[in-house]
């Protein structure tokens, strides 16, 4: 099935381009959802009229993309998370998660724009990409910090395991002296002498 995208599309195409997709993919997702028209005479002729408005449209987006880019920069979002004793979260922090911590702040930021190969599960700070256009991309800082239970445990731990290395012997050449080898009662046998 041939249709022509009405808006831009990852990893499909951009706003006016023909593309052939899956007949189920384009009768029961792009057309419903007004993403693309059916490709027929008469819509390619009423594409090409308004291509220049595409254009207008597309460099619109890409200015506005920049500037929230512009904005977006210097922001850090902050995740409280309940811990384990190691840092490690029970539980992760998402795309989803770094865009309602986004939205907190005033910025609308679509999750699926939130560019993160998988779920953040130990404390620390990141850099999370955002793709706010095609060519546009922001980085937003985010902190993962434990909540105050988590953070009595965690230093807690870390008390416990600087107590272990300073209690261990710092001379390590005093060791036990090796056991000696056990004394036997009895004589050795004697091999009987073999006549040849």
């Amino acid at each position: 099935m041939e249709v022509i995208l009405l808006e831009n599309i990852d990893k499909l195409g951009t706003r006016g381009q023909l593309v052939k997709v899956a007949d189920g993919f384009g009768r029961n997702y792009l057309l419903p959802k007004k993403l693309a028209i059916a490709a027929t005479p008469q819509n390619r002729k009423w594409v090409e009229q308004q291509r220049v408005r595409f254009l207008k449209l597309e460099a619109k987006e890409k200015v506005d993309s920049q500037d929230l880019a512009q904005l977006l920069e210097g922001v850090t979002v902050t995740m409280i998370r309940k811990t384990g004793e190691k840092g490690n979260l029970f539980g992760s922090v998402t795309a989803l998660d770094v865009s309602e911590g986004l939205a907190a702040q005033g910025y609308k930021i679509d999750r699926r724009k939130v560019q993160l190969d998988q779920p953040l599960k130990i404390l620390g700070e990141y850099n999370v990409s955002v793709k706010l256009h095609r060519e546009v991309f922001a980085t937003v800082k985010v902190k993962v910090e434990p909540d105050e239970e988590s953070r009595a445990k965690v230093e807690a731990a870390a008390a416990a395991s600087a107590a272990k290395t300073e209690s261990k012997p710092q001379d390590e050449s005093a060791e036990s002296p090796e056991p000696e080898a056990p004394v036997s009662d009895t004589k050795p046998q004697e091999e009987p002498e073999t006549k040849s």
